[in-house]
């Protein structure tokens, strides 16, 4: 990716393909803006804004076609349930640790935003976690671009080593929150044997967890 072209052909607009970009898509355009950031091209808190609100604003509104039209898309696209059951599982297993972390899960991370849509978790309580999970998500990546852009113009084997140092220290912080997400809602009282967690918009009034 040319961010250096883009930059310059898209001047201040840059923000707003940042934006465009991470709504629709993930942290690739995102890496390469905080290079340029470490470079003084762009300015590091519009873009970790951009991107932030980029990010929460592509997910509310899966969340939202899952909510209403769900089940719909699911028997439209039968190849999509695969993924959404397994969102549902995470979720089921692991509740505020899934919402907070599913940004950074390959695989499932697609379909999570409307699988979350489809389950029982309350909007307003998806609203404020995914504010936050996308906030923690811009910060990564933006950080991580911006921190290693003296490193990838030294040494291209060097960065390599970084990011895979990155990715294993935030592996590691993710799964300790999980973990530590997991013991605290073991010690919460037990939903009544029988009682539905998940489920289609029909069983919203009851949340997971």
């Amino acid at each position: 990716m040319d961010i250096h072209y883009l930059i310059t052909q898209y001047g201040v607009y840059f923000y707003a393909l940042v934006f465009l970009w991470t709504f629709l898509e993930g942290e690739t355009v995102v890496l390469f803006a905080g290079f340029a950031a470490a470079e003084n091209l762009v300015n590091p808190a519009l873009l970790l804004v951009a991107a932030w609100l980029g990010s929460f604003s592509g997910d509310q509104c899966y969340f939202w076609l899952g909510r209403h039209f769900g089940q719909r898309l699911l028997r439209r696209f039968p190849r999509w349930r695969q993924g959404v059951d397994a969102a549902l599982y995470w979720l089921e297993r692991y509740n505020v640790g899934f919402i907070l972390t599913f940004r950074f899960i390959y695989g499932v991370r697609n379909f999570s935003s409307l699988a979350l849509g489809i389950s029982a978790v309350d909007w307003r309580r998806f609203f404020r976690l995914n504010l936050l999970a996308a906030g923690l998500w811009a910060a990564c990546f933006v950080g991580l671009g911006y921190f290693l852009g003296d490193v990838l113009r030294s040494a291209l084997p060097a960065l390599a080593r970084s990011i895979r140092l990155f990715m294993l220290g935030a592996l590691i912080a993710v799964g300790v929150i999980i973990w530590l997400l997991h013991r605290l809602q073991r010690r919460r009282p037990r939903t009544p044997h029988g009682a539905k967690t998940l489920g289609p918009p029909s069983y919203r009034g009851h949340e997971p967890g």
